[in-house]
């Protein structure tokens, strides 16, 4: 083979690797150009899961990317944070805002307590601590209707039923009495008891208005607070009433005084701080009077239910057989 053959050989060799190696760049480059895509929600609509960027604000998230799944620390987190549900409490509580005096979601608010706390306020009422604001201590964090209505309402069966009871052991063994339930007793203590739980509490509280607007007072309570107070004060004559059905007197006032001595000491210790700033005789004379209508109302229903004289004697009429020979021969 001559060197003319070997050098136009060599040539064609270059030649068409040459070319091909251009053809390649020329259909990367091709593959390198920019298609012009349609509108962002119509690429969504055609495929849901695919990821959308928008480059003009590199500072925008991207509109569907799934995150990593919220661990139990963040839930905790909101939950402290009052994060979770935040719209749903809100919500709830305009529609507690909102609601008016004639609906039942008004009035629930008054019986929202657990037992623990009305136990705990029935010991506070039971063991009054010197130098310590009952409604502070106990009321003002969630002042309640539930344990001053039951409280209440128990009290008036206890003094019905120990009333009869009483009235039925006394007289126990004499021929000439007959037993006859008082089932009017019941109402009565109804409207004595309830009448003193709030139409005392509502003078109290409207002669405490007017004298803060004369004499600013640093301590102030609400009506449902003074409710509060003498509805859980009461509690301590439950057990009083009970021990009433001993037919002694001596007994009966002692106990008496003991009741007495509790449930006013808790009235006076409570309603003293918000007085002691107006005049010393003015605030004297409120507190004596809160402890004067509560001692009437003990002696009262212990005079009434059980120390009243009774009148379930029946007449009886003895006739002896010479009265009766007499009556025939006058006849």
């Amino acid at each position: 083979m001559s060197g003319g053959e070997i050098s136009s050989r060599s040539l064609q060799i270059f030649f068409l690797t040459t070319g091909r190696r251009f053809t390649g760049r020329m259909a990367a480059v091709d593959d390198l150009q920019f298609e012009e895509f349609g509108n962002a929600a119509t690429s969504l609509a055609a495929n849901p899961d695919a990821t959308t960027v928008n480059i003009e604000d590199p500072g925008e998230t991207p509109k569907h990317q799934p995150g990593p799944p919220r661990g139990s620390g963040r839930e905790e987190d909101d939950e402290l944070l009052g994060n979770d549900d935040s719209d749903k409490t809100e919500l709830l509580a305009g529609q507690k805002k909102s609601s008016p005096f004639w609906t039942f979601e008004y009035y629930q608010t008054f019986f929202d307590v657990d037992t623990y706390q009305v136990f705990d306020r029935i010991k506070g009422s039971l063991l009054p601590i010197p130098g310590k604001n009952f409604v502070r201590l106990y009321i003002r964090s969630n002042p309640d209707l539930y344990g001053p209505f039951w409280i209440c309402a128990t009290l008036v069966f206890a003094i019905a039923i120990s009333g009869n009871l009483s009235n039925f052991l006394i007289h126990l063994g004499e021929k000439t009495y007959h037993y006859v339930p008082e089932f009017r007793k019941v109402s009565i203590a109804a409207t004595i008891i309830y009448a003193y739980a709030w139409l005392v509490p509502l003078a109290l509280w409207g002669f405490l208005m007017w004298r803060n607007s004369k004499v600013m007072n640093i301590v102030s309570y609400s009506f449902l607070e003074i409710v509060c107070v003498y509805g859980y004060s009461l509690f301590i004559y439950i057990p009083t009433a009970i021990l009433w059905i001993i037919p002694q007197k001596a007994v009966r006032w002692i106990l008496v005084m003991i009741a007495l001595g509790i449930s006013g000491s808790v009235l006076a210790m409570t309603f003293w701080p918000a007085v002691r700033e107006d005049n010393r005789r003015v605030a004297l004379a409120t507190v004596v009077t809160i402890v004067l209508l509560h001692m009437l109302l003990s002696v009262g229903c212990l005079a009434y239910f059980f120390d009243a004289p009774e009148m379930d004697h029946l007449p009886t009429t003895t006739v002896t057989p010479n009265q009766t020979v007499a009556a025939a021969k006058s006849s």
